[in-house]
């Protein structure tokens, strides 16, 4: 029989990135990073006039950050000691949106930290990503563990039965984003790692307890 698996999204789930960004674009980009709501771009301003950052500036700051800064990057509490203790359980990889280029540099800066797992890159919607997973798995359980909305709404739309627990470790965010719980795209909100283990284990475990049963 095939392990569970866990499916991990990386920033703001497993490593802080958004504050490293905005310390990274203040120091020495001109551009000042201050989120209003959860606008995301338009967050972004140049110092010198105060005019938003255009969005493909956006994306090209985004991708100058991951090509040169991701050393910047630290682990959010609880989260190396949580994957590894998923990984006696379950199978685990990571599901991020980076470009292909980057795959190779997210699964050393991971292991950097302590986490040693198979990196997927993607972009746009991770539904389709998912599901070739879990196609290449075939796994007896899976949770997927993503800290925005949309990914959960494209995970149930593409692969129902995946799990889906919406994690956001970073307290600047946390409060910002959309809720893919209460939106009912995911099975539960926890945004501290030692909370969320707990659930994430019952996750893995339940069908196991579930097959011992007699019929």
């Amino acid at each position: 029989m095939s392990r569970p698996l866990v499916i991990s999204d990386c920033d703001e789930v497993l490593l802080y990135m958004v504050t490293h960004f905005k310390d990274w674009l203040e120091e020495g980009q001109g551009v000042t990073f201050d989120m209003i709501g959860n606008d995301f771009a338009g967050a972004m301003r140049w110092q010198k006039t105060g005019e938003v950052v255009e969005p493909t500036e956006v994306w090209g700051f985004l991708r100058g950050f991951f090509d040169t800064e991701m050393h910047r990057q630290k682990a959010i509490p609880g989260a190396v000691e949580g994957i590894n203790a998923l990984s006696q359980q379950a199978d685990v990889v990571i599901l991020t949106n980076l470009t292909d280029r980057h795959r190779e540099m997210r699964a050393e800066q991971l292991a950097n930290v302590g986490i040693n797992a198979r990196v997927f890159t993607n972009q746009g919607p991770k539904g389709p990503a998912l599901k070739a997973i879990m196609d290449e798995y075939a796994p007896s359980r899976a949770v997927f563990i993503d800290d925005l909305a949309q990914h959960h709404k494209s995970a149930a739309d593409t692969v129902p039965h995946l799990r889906r627990l919406h994690l956001c470790g970073e307290p600047t965010l946390a409060g910002r984003i959309a809720c893919a719980h209460q939106a009912g795209d995911a099975h539960a909100r926890i945004d501290a790692w030692d909370e969320a283990l707990p659930w994430l284990l019952g996750e893995l475990t339940d069908q196991a307890t579930e097959e011992a049963e007699p019929a």
